[in-house]
């Protein structure tokens, strides 16, 4: 049995091209969802590795439907072939059924790692040479240094919560907490 498998990564998105090119394979049952490739917990993906029995095979329209990480990608596949059954990629022609699928389906893997990897150096390097110039990324602070001194002072008085330090500072008590780990004793 061809059990098929579409995702796409936003609500507003659909499954429409992957629905049709799974139905075109032939897949007796399509199991579909909307979430993340990055997010690990997927029910609907769940429910098509848990349906599929031995001589069965998983098809998704695309090697990144399955998933976003190498890791993730060959620790599912080497799951699948663990309890005899196949994995189908239709745009890469990939079949793990085959012995030359098997190797396709590495290869690619490797180069879609290739080219994450590459994208992450490409940033980090982006990021380091602002860094050198005098430009900083992220979140602006909640907390000053001024901020957290007075944070301090109040709290050493122990007429005044760390709830209401929290609130007079302006900031959550989750935000407080992260500055002054001992928030919660003082």
């Amino acid at each position: 049995m061809k059990i098929g498998y579409a995702r796409v990564s936003t609500a507003e998105q659909n499954n429409d091209l992957q629905i049709d090119a799974l139905q075109k394979e032939g897949c007796d049952k399509i199991f579909e969802e909307k979430a993340s490739g990055a997010q690990r917990d997927r029910p609907e993906l769940k429910s098509a590795l848990g349906y599929a029995r031995a001589g069965d095979t998983i098809v998704v329209w695309k090697l990144d439907r399955l998933a976003r990480s190498l890791k993730q990608l060959i620790e599912t596949v080497e799951d699948l072939e663990k309890h005899g059954i196949g994995f189908k990629s239709i745009t890469e022609s990939i079949d793990t059924s085959t012995s030359g699928g098997k190797l396709i389906f590495h290869i690619f893997a490797s180069l879609a790692e290739f080219e994450r990897n590459i994208i992450r150096e490409r940033t980090k390097a982006g990021l380091e040479s602002a860094k050198a110039r005098g430009r900083t990324g992220g979140r602006p602070s909640k907390m000053s240094e001024d901020d957290i001194e007075v944070a301090k002072t109040l709290l050493k008085n122990p007429d005044i919560t760390a709830k209401e330090v929290a609130r007079r500072m302006g900031v959550s008590f989750a935000t407080l907490y992260r500055y002054l780990p001992k928030a919660r004793s003082l």
